[in-house]
């Protein structure tokens, strides 16, 4: 099929995207046809053909893309994998706040060929921030054991799958921290899972009444990379992270995450690297046998003010949080 048929069919995916007046950044794919919706039921069978079918998408490389924006207009082309980056300053001042955006898949003499919509989340100016990682941080997938990892995925759905005790408490919480309820802290979900899951990850998180936030995820995978979910470009994580300190230079943050698989390393390098911007870290224990390497990766943060806490059970975080006058 030539690139012209697959534009006619196209869908430009928007991810929610982030920033202010100064700095905006909204990232998405062009995609051949219509990408399937998450399941919510609990069969089986829909459940192995949904996953399939989100991992079966068809990107569409080089072709253009125009952000509109308040009157302002910018191009684009996609990348191999269909991926798009917009990143600009607005003419004019934007309030803090979810804020819609629209992104036109192109043609020859800027003929429209199709729209999509996304979001920018344009966070308060509050005291702090939070980066969240997302499988065995908040979700439980089993990262670090593929059988286990790969039966909760074909299994599962958005709606039946699991959050570790209390996390959703802790979230919460966090998101008041030192800020009133009409000013909640911002959230920053990022991961080493593809951007195929992105809508089901967002099914997942408003169903469990998670905070809302941006997701920044990893490049798409086809179908037979499946087997490789979850488990590469972790260095492209630590670049996500430190692009949100750029972003947000008046806000510090807090860093969550578990020691299933990179996030002690790549947190304990971010806070050597950006030491004032760093309050605390939070790394769930959901491998013991990584617990002792994880308190040296912890113990080798240069900034004694950054505190770290490693807990298997999210009570004992809500507690650490507590004791050093995060939350209340």
């Amino acid at each position: 099929m030539s690139k012209k048929s697959y534009q006619r069919n196209a869908t430009v995916k928007v991810y929610h995207g982030y920033g202010h007046q100064d700095n905006l950044i909204v990232y998405g794919h062009v995609l051949a046809g219509k990408p399937p919706r998450a399941v919510v039921d609990n069969n089986l069978i829909s459940n192995v053909i949904h996953l399939i079918k989100i991992f079966s998408v068809k990107p569409i490389a080089g072709v253009s893309v125009r952000l509109q924006w308040d009157n302002q207009y910018y191009y684009s082309k996609t990348a191999q994998d269909g991926f798009f980056k917009f990143e600009w300053k607005s003419n004019s001042k934007i309030s803090a706040g979810w804020h819609a955006i629209f992104i036109d898949l192109v043609g020859s003499h800027d003929k429209v060929l199709t729209t999509g919509e996304g979001k920018i989340f344009v966070p308060e100016a509050t005291q702090y921030g939070f980066i969240s990682d997302i499988d065995d941080t908040v979700l439980v997938s089993h990262s670090a054991k593929t059988g286990k990892k790969l039966r909760v995925m074909f299994t599962k759905n958005p709606l039946s799958r699991k959050t570790f005790a209390d996390v959703v408490k802790f979230y919460r919480l966090l998101s008041l921290a030192h800020t009133e309820p009409n000013l909640l802290n911002p959230f920053f979900y990022v991961s080493s899972s593809e951007w195929n899951l992105y809508d089901d990850l967002n099914v997942f998180f408003k169903h469990n009444q998670l905070p809302k936030g941006v997701f920044l995820l990893n490049e798409i995978k086809r179908w037979y990379q499946l087997l490789k979910t979850g488990t590469t470009k972790h260095q492209g994580k630590l670049m996500r992270v430190v692009r949100l300190f750029e972003a947000f230079p008046k806000q510090r943050f807090i860093l969550l995450g578990d020691n299933s698989q990179k996030d002690p390393a790549i947190y304990a390098a971010i806070a050597n690297k950006y030491p004032e911007k760093v309050v605390a870290i939070y790394i769930r224990n959901v491998s013991p046998k990584k617990e002792e390497i994880t308190l040296s990766l912890m113990k080798s943060i240069t900034n004694k003010k950054i505190q770290t806490c490693q807990f298997e059970h999210t009570d004992e975080a809500i507690s650490h949080a507590r004791d050093i006058g995060l939350i209340v």
